[in-house]
């Protein structure tokens, strides 16, 4: 197919779908400490896709939830989520 993305490089996904006209933001994360698993969140992409305002979001599991589900220890995560323009 032509012009089809490595769809295993999130930027080379990204820089299609932009050619393409369509919206696009970037979630980078910017730290982690322990346990950081987080499940996928397009809402806040599509948020700042319309709103152009870049987010800082922080994400955590303490010890005692941690230790229910079955990881060593708790955690912390932090994604910057900007949109991409031009």
């Amino acid at each position: 197919m032509q012009n089809e993305p490595n769809v295993l490089d999130p930027l080379a996904v990204a820089q299609t779908w932009h050619g393409q006209g369509r919206s696009v933001a970037l979630a980078t994360v910017i730290e982690t400490w322990g346990s950081a698993p987080r499940p996928v969140d397009h809402q806040v992409a599509a948020d700042v896709i319309a709103s152009g305002t870049p987010r800082v979001l922080e994400f955590g599991v303490a010890d005692e939830t941690a230790w229910r589900v079955g990881l060593s220890c708790g955690g912390r995560i932090r994604v910057y989520v900007e949109r991409i323009d031009g």
